[in-house]
């Protein structure tokens, strides 16, 4: 609540009392208060995109997870600001034990939500919602510490040299939001791809501590009492020494962490530009399994169900230049393979690593047959959508099958990709009667995004079938909202062949195509799915609706 204050009388001192004495000029003082402004204000908002992208990694959807993180922590950040009033009048201690709290706090917080997840995730029931509930606490934690930096550091700098409020509040903000600017740019440029979430948050926190401790101790030390000094001391080395530890450990607590998802059968772990990809298996007969961010993308049990249902069906008709938008791990190039008259296979993929990994792994290598030894096939490392814009122009044009092997509808990152201007983009790129054929994700977990696909497609002038193909359970959940446990719906692929015209193609199999393992003509006919009889509003990109 906040207090009403009433005119001070002429003449009435200050809260902040006589200026402080300094070991330092009093200009000097101010400098270094307004860098440690500078420096808070960076680590706040590391501390504030770590968690948007953690949760969005673990928790999936982008943009709900960064809009619970940045208005908690906003609305926390108000709330700490009120709070930070009680401590005023020792405002070099407050903020000292506001910073050691923030650097502890924040600094571990990768580390709590990675655990939670890791090893609590699957356990399903109540703790559905544990992960989100601990990305709130956080949020609420580490938004309160921060709130209450600004007021305190605005009594400090006053404790130096009594300015009019607007002046320092101008000096304070300035450096406060050139500190955000560098914070906001050190995550995703240096933080992220040298030293991983887990590590740049601990250093992040690191940070912070000394910086909060060197200015109450080395500037403000004449406000403490010896053994404030002393306690604030110790509780910094204690800080430190727990986010040292944890860094040391980082490694290894990474390595249990990812045993306890993805079990401790796994062979590769990186972190491209892109995502981070996790091979398991692919050894001694063991099924080699592919994961993207966490997601099952390859399930070496039943890839050849998936793949021949994504390929095979397009592929009756003229099929001698094909474009795979994604793709990257080789599969659907195989079965395109497979077929007779094939002159060219264009695969555009955006993590160039998935595509390096694709072509050496000897597992992943042979699961895909080598597609990246032929002459046939050429690889574009880039967006898809940005490379069908620019197609014509670069004179790749007038494919007889497209295939659109995605993740599935629902994860942010990929909402453009199943957007009506994607799939318009997709039917320029087609030569007159080409096919185009996109997986949509599971139809019975998730109908209405599977229709809302269908529905898209329809809206860029596209004639579509739709059909489905039933899998085996991965154990794994494969959807873009992993902590709300799995469906207990049967796990199934999503598919809907389109070409331009009035009357979806047809949806059969090629007569004088290869032998498949896992498909039938019979079985296709039966896996042909009726449009819903209520239509769905298409998906564009200033109104994404999966």
């Amino acid at each position: 609540m906040i207090d009403p204050h009433a005119p001070a009388p002429p003449g009435t001192p200050p809260p902040w009392g006589a200026p402080a004495p300094l070991p330092v000029r009093p200009g000097t003082g101010r400098f270094l208060v307004l860098v440690c402004v500078f420096v808070c204000a960076a680590c706040g908002l590391v501390y504030e995109l770590e968690l948007v992208a953690l949760a969005s990694y673990l928790i999936g959807d982008s943009v709900t997870q960064a809009s619970v993180v940045l208005s908690v922590m906003v609305f926390a950040m108000g709330v700490g600001s009120l709070a930070a009033k009680r401590l005023r009048w020792h405002a070099a201690a407050g903020f000292a034990a506001v910073e050691a709290a923030l650097a502890l706090v924040g600094g571990c917080s990768a580390m709590a939500l990675y655990a939670v997840f890791a090893w609590t995730g699957g356990w399903g029931g109540l703790w559905a919602v544990g992960p989100r509930c601990l990305l709130v606490a956080f949020s609420l934690a580490i938004g309160l510490l921060i709130g209450a930096e600004v007021p305190l550091l605005m009594e400090l700098i006053q404790r130096i040299r009594r300015q009019d409020a607007g002046g320092a509040v101008a000096d304070l903000f300035a450096a406060d939001y050139v500190g955000a600017l560098v914070g906001g740019l050190a995550f995703p440029f240096l933080l992220l791809p040298f030293l991983g979430q887990l590590t740049g948050t601990l250093l992040t926190g690191t940070v912070n501590v000394v910086a909060g401790g060197a200015l109450v101790l080395g500037l403000f030390r004449r406000d403490l009492s010896c053994r404030a000094r002393c306690t604030l001391l110790v509780v910094n080395l204690v800080v430190l020494g727990i986010l040292g530890s944890a860094a040391a450990l980082v490694g290894d607590f990474e390595r249990a962490a990812r045993h306890a998802v993805y079990g401790a059968d796994v062979r590769v772990a990186l972190q491209t530009g892109v995502q981070e990809i996790v091979l398991t298996g692919g050894t001694h007969g063991r099924p080699l399994d592919l994961f993207l961010d966490g997601r099952l993308r390859v399930g070496g049990r039943d890839e050849r169900r998936y793949h021949e249902a994504l390929v095979h069906p397009a592929m009756t008709g003229p099929h001698a230049r094909v474009l795979i938008l994604g793709g990257g791990d080789g599969m659907a190039a195989r079965e395109v393979l497979r077929h007779t008259g094939v002159d060219r296979v264009d695969i555009v993929e955006l993590d160039a690593g998935l595509v390096r990994l694709a072509r050496h792994d000897p597992a992943l290598a042979t699961l895909n047959g080598h597609v990246y030894d032929d002459p046939h096939v050429h690889v574009f490392p880039t967006d898809a959508f940005h490379w069908l814009r620019e197609a014509p122009r670069a004179g790749h044009s007038g494919y007889d099958v497209v295939i659109a092997d995605l993740p599935d509808p629902g994860i942010t990152a990929s909402t453009k990709l199943y957007s009506q201007e994607f799939y318009g983009l997709a039917r320029r790129a087609l030569a007159p009667g080409g096919r185009l054929v996109v997986h949509a994700g599971p139809v019975q977990a998730r109908p209405r995004a599977f229709w809302t696909v269908a529905a898209t497609m329809r809206a860029a002038g596209l004639a579509t079938t739709a059909y489905r193909v039933l899998g085996q359970d991965a154990g794994f959940t494969p959807g873009p909202d992993r902590s709300a446990g799995e469906s207990r719906a049967p796990h199934d692929w999503g598919f809907i062949l389109a070409a331009a015209g009035s009357r979806g193609p047809p949806l059969r199999l090629p007569a004088d195509g290869p032998r498949l393992r896992t498909l039938t003509q019979e079985a296709l006919r039966r896996d042909v799915l009726p449009a819903p009889a209520a239509g769905l509003p298409p998906s564009t990109l200033v109104h994404p609706r999966y």
